[in-house]
């Protein structure tokens, strides 16, 4: 058992024993190593509202206000993202959400996200004689739990769902139930090119974990001296740190 293994729930575990759930934990996992007071989901992936609903109703919620829009988050995360607002601002910085979804997120909003893509893909791929109209249709008639593992299966046979239709799904959105603003731990940050904006975040302990989605961070809680102890690898890529679960 690793060290980023040994945080796992069972619930966690469970999933994580096939494909797409292995795929899911090396994409969106590191909120599992979360620490501190933040508190990481118990499960990959939430199979509906129900099950979202009580995970968020067992946290603390803090906001952020950012003119108009209210950010929900984990009270921690809320706090943290306060503080590293202040310090940029004192430096004459700005951290900003990109929208009003770039925190709390219902299960509900990553299905809309979710069918924004699949939705158009299922016809491109009908009219490409991919997949036939009846496989279309039987996709279509499927809650969105059960697609997620179908998308990502044919997605191994070059049928992709990205919008632009040339790579993996997951490089554009989560699938429903897996996103880390599910658990409020995650935001979508506007000024995520700027080097020092990203050094204030990590200095309160939001870093990023999620390659494909570069103004995405997540607030896991510790010093970064603690993330490799956590089962966390840094990896450099695209002029920037991310912080991926170690489970190779």
């Amino acid at each position: 058992m690793t060290a980023f293994t040994s945080l796992l729930s069972s619930k966690v575990l469970e999933q994580a024993s096939d494909s797409v759930g292995q795929l899911l934990l090396g994409e969106y996992g590191a909120i599992f190593a979360a620490g501190g007071e933040a508190i990481p989901p118990d499960r990959i992936i939430f199979k509906d509202q129900t099950e979202v609903s009580a995970f968020q109703n067992s946290v603390d919620i803090g906001t952020v206000e950012f003119g108009q829009i209210t950010i929900e988050l984990q009270a921690i995360a809320a706090d943290a993202l306060k503080e590293a607002f202040e310090a940029a601002s004192g430096e004459g910085l700005s951290i900003t959400p990109r929208a009003a979804d770039s925190g709390r997120r219902s299960y509900d909003e990553t299905v809309g996200l979710w069918q924004s893509r699949v939705e158009p893909a299922l016809d491109y791929w009908v009219e490409q004689g991919r997949l036939s109209a009846n496989e279309a249709q039987r996709m279509r008639a499927l809650p969105p739990f059960e697609q997620v593992s179908i998308v990502l299966t044919l997605e191994q046979k070059g049928v992709y769902f990205a919008k632009d239709l040339s790579k993996s799904i997951i490089y554009s959105v989560a699938p429903p139930g897996a996103s880390q603003h599910l658990s409020m731990l995650a935001f979508d940050v506007t000024e995520f090119n700027h080097p020092r904006v990203r050094q204030i975040l990590a200095d309160h302990y939001w870093y990023q974990t999620v390659i494909s989605d570069l103004p995405h961070f997540t607030y896991l809680g510790v010093d970064e001296r603690e993330l490799q102890a956590r089962g966390l690898k840094k990896v450099e890529a695209l002029d920037r740190e991310f912080w991926l679960p170690d489970i190779d």
